[in-house]
């Protein structure tokens, strides 16, 4: 709930406030676009040498637990840009089908398609 527009599911903000939670929100997301590439290599290790306890280690622990990582880290970003989505359109009195619209028109003008 944001300065008393929508329903209150935990969080309560009034309206002075919630540009600062929407700025911590988008620094999280900020640190996990960082984050990523340190799962990228987790999950894409490669065998230190071409022989079956290298590649064992490989295909049976260090893969799959970097995918799992990287699964986990992607659920994340997801999570916090709905959030961020949520408070702005709480912000904006708008439905948060609006703003998320609004949200993929501007990435599509960013990426140019």
């Amino acid at each position: 709930m944001v300065g008393g527009y929508g329903k209150a599911g935990g969080y309560e903000f009034s309206a002075e406030e919630v540009d600062g939670v929407i700025k911590q929100w988008q620094d999280l997301l900020a640190d996990l676009a960082a984050d990523r590439q340190h799962a990228e290599a987790v999950a894409n290790v490669q065998a230190p040498a071409d022989e079956v306890a290298s590649h064992t280690f490989i295909n049976n622990g260090a893969n799959p637990s970097g995918q799992s990582l990287l699964d986990e880290h992607n659920k994340m970003v997801k999570y916090t840009r709905n959030f961020i989505t949520a408070l702005t359109a709480a912000k904006n009195k708008i439905t948060v089908a609006e703003q998320e619209h609004r949200e993929q028109l501007a990435q599509q003008d960013k990426d140019g398609y």
